[in-house]
């Protein structure tokens, strides 16, 4: 399933309820590399804003239980051989059509869904994350804030003499302080793109080595740089020395022949990608292009006479987004037709059904989905919200302990917060409905709706009461967070 989170948002496919995660730090990209033009002024701010954590622009999570187990699965190799403790690391899928993937400070590898649906196989995803793990062990995110320090300092330096040239007087005077303006941006901006490039090949490097170390083909890390190179070439990127000097990666052709000198040698260059894994992930890819693709499009890459698992998902999701619950139903069913209980086609099923108004009928495989994941917190949230829906209250007391135990599990899970603060309102307990409220408000970065109610569940709570103090603690935050936002206008 897939909804989203705006801001960074969650959406577990096709909910479109949105939670922002908290402000995230410098950018490490895998990105193709883009010419960079930053004026004087602009590289002050980029350095500046290096120096304390920002939020990044707005963006949607894409949260979907079965595509998170598969780059889990796929990934926890990758991230042992990083050093990494493979439950601190999380892999995020950002709803943007651009092929890139970053680390933006903590532990978490974004990877757009551009980059998943362009990429033929699950080894050249894990060729991408390779390389960001590279940054995340490296600490290239904090390292980043040295660079730009440095380059802010030249800049600095520069800016001063101007000032001193300009005040010495002189026909020539203001000439001599512009030209030693521009000297400084340009060197200013020179050392830092520099120093950009240098962690970008030092994470291929670590990519290559924890590939190896994890018996990871690096074929797919390969392919996937040789992808991107056509693609520079098909948008007239230009690989000469003067576009490598205003770059911040790389140049793709360089960073090539490097892998192609590298993986060779690592004795997992002939190993092969588990067959079950490659087909999970073309499932998972499948599924993502018909929620994030448009439906003619998906209809194009997956036509009707494809009838294997990846094409009846991807044409059960573009069904649905274009209002057919119909053809949608008859896709899910060819799917259950090969595999009868297999959770995520009953998710898939339970949820077409509920978004189509048949909430009873959905309560089903929703349930048995449930039930076969071990409640996986994305799949309970859903099955309790069709409880809800079916407007039968004696399904409260049992959604209620299925919504909890979702939200024990995770607690960034909107839907499952929603549904709860909902059960507790038509209960008639509006300080547990306030908290659920106010958890969901702070998700989605609404502070002052977090603010009003928090405090209209610390009121109404048992002072001293483990809710009570989540209350105060979101308060505190909510206003915290207010404050700064209102002093940043000033």
């Amino acid at each position: 399933m897939w909804p989203s989170t705006g801001q960074i948002g969650t959406q577990q496919m096709l909910k479109r309820r949105f939670i922002t995660p908290r402000a995230l730090g410098r950018i490490m990209p895998f990105r193709m590399p883009h010419l960079l033009r930053l004026s004087g002024w602009l590289l002050a701010m980029l350095a500046l804003s290096c120096m304390t954590a920002r939020p990044v622009m707005a963006q949607e999570i894409l949260r979907d239980a079965e595509t998170e187990a598969v780059l889990r699965d796929a990934v926890r190799p990758l991230v042992i051989a990083a050093g990494l403790d493979p439950r601190n690391v999380d892999i995020a899928i950002v709803h943007d059509p651009e092929i890139n993937a970053f680390v933006a400070g903590g532990q978490t590898v974004f990877i757009n869904s551009g980059l998943i649906t362009a990429a033929d196989n699950i080894n050249q995803v894990q060729g991408v994350i390779a390389h960001e793990l590279g940054h995340m062990a490296g600490g290239h995110v904090i390292r980043f804030e040295e660079g730009a320090k440095n380059a802010y300092a030249v800049m600095l330096l520069g800016l001063l003499l101007g000032v001193a040239a300009a005040a010495a007087g002189g026909s020539d005077s203001g000439e001599a302080a512009a030209g030693i303006l521009g000297a400084s941006q340009r060197a200013a901006e020179g050392k830092l793109l520099a120093y950009s490039r240098e962690q970008e090949a030092t994470a291929d490097a670590a990519g290559v080595k924890f590939l190896d170390k994890a018996h990871i083909s690096g074929r797919g890390s390969l392919e996937f740089f040789k992808k991107l190179d056509s693609l520079e070439h098909r948008h007239s990127y230009s690989h000469s020395e003067a576009a490598s000097f205003a770059q911040n990666h790389p140049l793709t052709p360089d960073r090539i022949r490097f892998l192609e000198d590298s993986y060779p040698r690592s004795s997992a260059w002939n190993a092969k990608t588990d067959p079950a894994l490659e087909a999970r992930f073309q499932r998972v890819k499948a599924k993502l292009s018909g929620y994030v693709d448009p439906p003619a499009q998906v209809m194009l890459e997956y036509p009707e006479t494809m009838q294997g698992q990846p094409a009846h998902y991807a044409r059960a999701y573009a069904w649905h987004r274009a209002a057919y619950p119909d053809k949608a139903m008859e896709e899910v069913n060819a799917l259950l037709a090969t595999a009868p209980h297999d959770p995520y086609f009953l998710e898939l099923k339970g949820q077409i059904l509920l978004e189509s108004g048949h909430a009873k009928d959905a309560v089903a495989p929703l349930r048995e989905a449930t039930t076969l994941t071990e409640n996986q917190p994305l799949i309970a949230a859903t099955f309790g919200q069709a409880l809800i829906e079916t407007g039968d209250r004696t399904n409260y007391p049992e959604a209620l302990r299925i919504l909890h135990a979702a939200v024990d599990k995770d607690r960034d899970n909107p839907l499952a917060w929603y549904g709860m603060g909902e059960i507790y309102d038509r209960m008639g307990d509006v300080p547990h409905a306030a908290l659920c409220s106010a958890e969901s408000a702070d998700l989605e970065h609404d502070f002052r709706m977090a603010e009003q109610q928090a405090n209209v569940a610390y009121r109404g709570l048992p002072t001293g009461s483990p809710d009570s103090l989540r209350a105060q603690d979101i308060l505190l935050s909510a206003k915290a967070e207010l404050a700064k936002k209102k002093k940043g206008r000033h």
